[in-house]
């Protein structure tokens, strides 16, 4: 009986240390699963062809400039997985990219875990991982340079003090209803208010709070060549390392009960660049390059959500 005793202690003691060891591990934003000399728009179809055929839901895609294509896509499994916990509808969408980094074209995606963890889910997305690499590969994980981060990290991650947590999102606008809110932040993106345009709409049903939701991807074209928001503006500044994290992009808008929100943009482009440093880089790459862009970035969502000028 003592030695009974003793094993199951013995057992669960391996146990903790294991579930440890399993926050201690080291995650990053993308994961880079092939690079190759090749044809760009034959990559972009073998990429959705791919991820059709293990399983996922190619929900959009998004052209921010020449060379750069993103595919967005979803699966029952990550849907039902967003509604486990608070607001967990970020985590509904996962992002793969197709670049032309000087010739090499790069297949990357974001990093199921890295993401599930920075969002505070539920679920670690362990078998979406396990399709994505047995789909599009698993080369490495990038993007956070010498950046040590853990999902137990993430899952209270800012990028420096006073700045903004996930639960600190920017409240876009309010309405009567989510029926209301959808229709509105559909009708501005068809718009094209605040030089934004639709990516993907998926609707979830209800999280852990009772709240119905509905993800939005946003693309951000810009005014103009110098508009702070737009896309082509902010990665031509800070998206300068090889592999090149195009999977950053797009933005989401959250309907969220009856309002409209959307993470701040010093935490969501952080946490694509978690160690990029605030003034001086080997790449030039730095967030003071972008110091405009988190307020831009609010400006053309609030335009997007139909909120008004006064709630930023």
């Amino acid at each position: 009986m003592l030695t009974t005793t003793r094993s199951l202690a013995i057992a669960g003691l391996i146990t903790l240390v294991s579930a440890g060891n399993a926050l201690a591990e080291r995650v990053q934003p993308f994961i880079l699963g092939s690079s190759s000399a090749g044809d760009f728009a034959g990559a972009v179809s073998d990429t959705k062809s791919k991820l059709s055929g293990a399983g996922f839901d190619v929900v959009g895609t998004h052209a921010p400039y020449s060379g750069a294509e993103i595919i967005v896509f979803t699966s029952d499994e990550l849907k039902a997985a967003a509604t486990k916990s608070e607001r967990g509808g970020y985590g509904a969408a996962l992002r793969a990219s197709v670049t032309d980094n000087g010739g090499n074209i790069e297949v990357a995606y974001t990093n199921p875990k890295y993401w599930a963890n920075a969002y505070r889910m539920n679920d670690q997305l362990d078998a979406v991982s396990a399709k994505l690499a047995t789909a599009l590969g698993s080369e490495k994980q990038f993007s956070s340079g010498d950046k040590e981060l853990s999902p137990e990290d993430l899952r209270k991650y800012h990028y420096t003090f006073m700045m903004e947590y996930f639960d600190d999102p920017s409240n876009l606008a309010d309405y009567g209803s989510h029926a209301e809110a959808v229709k509105t932040v559909e009708a501005n993106l068809a718009a094209g208010k605040g030089a934004t345009t639709m990516v993907y709409k998926i609707s979830l049903g209800k999280d852990t709070e009772g709240e119905e939701m509905t993800l939005f991807g946003v693309g951000m074209k810009g005014s103009n060549p110098e508009d702070c928001s737009g896309d082509q503006y902010i990665m031509s500044r800070i998206d300068k390392d090889t592999p090149r994290s195009t999977a950053h992009l797009p933005y989401e808008l959250l309907v969220y009960g009856d309002e409209v929100e959307a993470l701040y943009g010093r935490f969501r482009i952080a946490l694509s660049w978690p160690h990029l440093p605030m003034m001086a880089s080997e790449t030039g790459a730095t967030f003071m390059s972008i110091m405009c862009s988190p307020d831009g970035i609010k400006d053309a969502l609030t335009k997007a959500a139909g909120g008004k000028s006064e709630d930023f």
